[in-house]
């Protein structure tokens, strides 16, 4: 059972480090074009926040290193997403990018960081990390479910990318069959509702994908949004 949770923690891993290069396109087109445009930023700091969150709860439950491993490439690189964003976007644009950066990747952090290692121990600084990370994750599930509503008002799947909605998939669905293996509720929680909404968006992407979009649509902007774990 121990080899078998290890190799699926490592195709998580694979698929995962696909998912954060997920918006290197979109980040090509930004430097390419020397401008953020319509970008938001939020979605890549909350990632920022929540591949942090994931990494401490890694290396602070035993046995827990592939999570680790992976969400330190996650803070790798949406790092390097979010310091482009100060570097390309409009002033505006730069100074809410830095205040977020300042309330959720500093300020919170840090304190979910004091407060845990301070005032708990053991199973309980566990558990509290676990249910931080848990409930970002499925906050920041907003965004799916977000460009589903758009699929469906516009009829069309021009704002929901195949490939985007299959990692979704992929990645939820790895990760939760792992969770399983290691009976750890944390984990295994957001990352089965990322699977489920990862179906929905396969099965719309499949129902909707030859329909004629209407003209009443969203920029790709708010709807190219991060949902890595």
């Amino acid at each position: 059972m121990e080899e078998l949770s290890f190799i699926v923690g490592v195709i998580g891993n694979v698929i995962s480090v696909l998912v954060f290069l997920s918006p290197v396109g979109t980040f090509w087109r930004i430097v390419k074009n020397g401008s953020t445009e319509d970008f938001e930023s939020l979605p890549y700091v909350c990632t920022l926040l929540s591949s942090s969150l994931w990494t401490y709860y890694g290396i602070t439950k035993p046995g827990a290193y592939l999570v680790a491993t992976v969400n330190g490439f996650g803070i790798l690189a949406e790092a390097v997403y979010v310091v482009l964003f100060l570097i390309y976007a409009p002033r505006k644009m730069r100074v809410k990018t830095g205040i977020l950066v300042g309330i959720l990747n500093v300020g919170i952090l840090a304190a979910a960081i004091l407060a845990t290692h301070l005032a708990l121990e053991g199973d309980t600084r566990i558990d509290a990390i676990g249910f931080m990370c848990a409930g970002l994750n499925i906050i920041m599930y907003g965004s799916p479910l977000a460009a589903m509503k758009t699929v469906v008002t516009s009829k069309s799947v021009e704002y929901m990318p195949f490939f985007l909605s299959f990692f979704l998939f992929l990645n939820g669905g790895i990760w939760a069959f792992y969770a399983l293996l290691e009976h750890d509720i944390f984990l295994g929680v957001p990352n089965g509702i990322g699977f489920l909404l990862g179906t929905a968006q396969l099965i719309l992407y499949a129902l909707y994908r030859k329909a004629r979009p209407s003209n009443d649509t969203i920029s790709q902007g708010l709807l190219e949004q991060g949902f890595q774990k």
